[in-house]
């Protein structure tokens, strides 16, 4: 399905109007968790891991009301909808995808990782991010061919805001291999022995110096630590920004990275499966397994586009020869 670069201009601006309704909602209910009537806490499924609150709802709901009345035709897919049990499955046509708070357990715990993450594809194809964290007044703003930014939210990205990567227009500096990055993952809502111990594992070899009769067969990476920020969208902004260098998980869901996706490509990262299949970006979009490079130069400062896909497909090897290739459901 074709666009037009005005039309992608036309998507980011209402996007950022959508993260600006947002912000306002987040920061409220954020600051009113300590306050006598702060609000109840609901459990997905049984699962204390796994949080909504009705702040979650709200933005939800005031997110796919507005897109409803200005952008006719388009579909939507939002993570409380989809929990709520209504069917949204991801077609060529224009398709905005939403998490209102992704960190609601941050959020829950006043932990200041926290956004509002909103993306468009077409075609299935990101094309345009989004995404907020009011409580630390960070916007992140991508469209295809027009680079990311981060900015204020009463800032003109472009104008005001700083182009992503911080180095631009250059790539990042030499990751020469594993043990030099710093690595950002998650454990992930879901507990399962048969999740969490493949992610256990594969998150111990993705640090450690020595091999484990625990991952046979698998590589060690040594790297120098594993962060968790309990948020897909913030450990993907914390990349952009230089702060990481990868990023893996398996487990996240199409309305955690989305935005994220296009918003890492405009800053010179990749973003490919988790485990290593060959995938489109429809396929990868829904996978649920998710590896991100930062955009890099080569070892030896090269920093042409073909030296930098080198560079980054030999840290994407790497990560695949250690972590463990497996599958979480859908349902």
């Amino acid at each position: 399905m074709s666009y037009t670069t005005e039309e992608l201009e036309t998507y980011l601006d209402f996007a950022i109007r959508l993260a600006k309704l947002a912000g306002p909602v987040i920061l409220e209910g954020f600051n009113s968790r300590f306050s006598p009537e702060r609000s109840a806490l609901l459990v997905k499924k049984g699962n204390t891991a796994d949080l909504v609150t009705e702040w979650d709802q709200k933005v939800e709901k005031l997110v796919r009301a507005k897109i409803a009345e200005e952008m006719k035709g388009h579909s939507f897919i939002g993570e409380e909808t989809v929990a709520a049990g209504e069917e949204c499955g991801l077609t060529d046509v224009p398709t905005w995808i939403v998490d209102p708070i992704d960190g609601t357990t941050n959020f829950v715990h006043g932990f200041p990782f926290v956004a509002v993450s909103i993306g468009l594809t077409i075609g299935k194809e990101p094309v345009v991010g989004v995404i907020y964290n009011p409580i630390l007044d960070q916007l992140f703003t991508a469209a295809k061919g027009r680079g990311a930014y981060l900015s204020k939210i009463d800032e003109d990205p472009r104008v005001q805001g700083r182009r992503l990567p911080f180095t631009y227009p250059h790539p990042g500096p030499p990751l020469p291999s594993l043990s030099m990055a710093l690595v950002a993952s998650e454990y992930g809502s879901d507990r399962a022995t048969n999740v969490i111990d493949p992610k256990v594992r594969s998150m111990r070899n993705l640090s450690s110096r020595d091999p484990s009769d625990l991952a046979p067969g698998r590589a060690v990476g040594h790297a120098h630590g594993i962060r968790c920020l309990g948020s897909a969208t913030m450990n993907m902004m914390a990349l952009v920004q230089g702060q990481v260098d990868v990023f893996w998980e398996v487990g996240c869901w199409e309305w955690d990275v989305c935005a994220g996706i296009i918003i890492v490509r405009e800053a010179g990262g990749i973003v490919v499966d988790g485990c290593g299949r060959d995938v489109d970006d429809g396929q990868l979009l829904t996978g649920r397994r998710f590896l991100v490079v930062r955009g890099c130069c080569g070892d030896d400062g090269d920093t042409s586009s073909e030296a930098t896909l080198a560079a980054q497909e030999k840290i994407i090897k790497e990560v695949w020869s250690i972590v463990e290739d497996f599958d979480l459901p859908r349902k």
